[in-house]
């Protein structure tokens, strides 16, 4: 989904976040645009908004429109997370913060196998991407891949919960792919994209 929105041109696009993995997921994603990418490192400390939306959009849009609005940068923020459909779509929004922000993802996989206790369950990734400058949002759009859980955690080449989430098309799990096979099936690939086609537009 893409609602429209009025574009503007720019030259310098904040991507709202320091997280590694997530950067090193989005550069190559982005690449060969004629724009400059910056991240929150690049740029003067700004106050963290706060995550209160209860949806992965709110909290996409809570974040583009606060960045931009403290850096005066367009902004790209997105918000992502893990559902599983047998325990209520849970961790969802909460993902980065389930059993507390303290928790290790370890930890929180062994409390997502013992709630299953052994069922298995279809389980997805959810990608919800806003651009905004000053005030107004500029483009947004929401994806997500599908799979199910793994029966145990695999691979050590992903982050989060990719070690617990089983794709079927590739028979492994987002932690045992390559940056490229994931690039090209998870949801923030799929986000990414969508934004590399709305940034290519004249």
């Amino acid at each position: 989904m893409t609602p429209a929105f009025a574009k503007a041109t720019a030259r310098t696009l904040l991507v709202a976040t320091t997280n590694p993995n997530k950067l090193r997921e989005i550069r190559p994603l982005l690449a060969g645009l004629a724009i400059e990418l910056v991240t929150l490192a690049d740029v003067a400390a700004v106050p963290e908004p706060e995550e209160t939306g209860a949806t992965f959009w709110e909290n996409a849009r809570i974040k583009a429109l606060a960045y931009a609005d403290a850096t005066g940068l367009t902004t790209v923020a997105e918000d992502s997370g893990f559902e599983v459909d047998a325990l209520g779509g849970e961790p969802g929004v909460r993902s980065a913060r389930f059993m507390g922000p303290s928790a290790t993802y370890p930890e929180r996989f062994a409390e997502i196998f013992r709630r299953l206790n052994g069922q298995v369950s279809v389980a997805r990734f959810v990608t919800a991407l806003a651009v905004a400058k000053g005030n107004e949002l500029l483009f947004e759009t929401e994806t997500a891949v599908e799979g199910r859980i793994a029966d145990t955690p695999r691979g050590a080449h992903g982050f989060g919960y990719d070690p617990i989430f089983w794709y079927p098309p590739f028979g492994r799990t987002t932690a045992e792919l390559t940056d490229q096979d994931k690039a090209a099936v998870s949801h923030r690939g799929r986000a990414f994209r969508d934004l590399q086609g709305w940034l290519r537009k004249p």
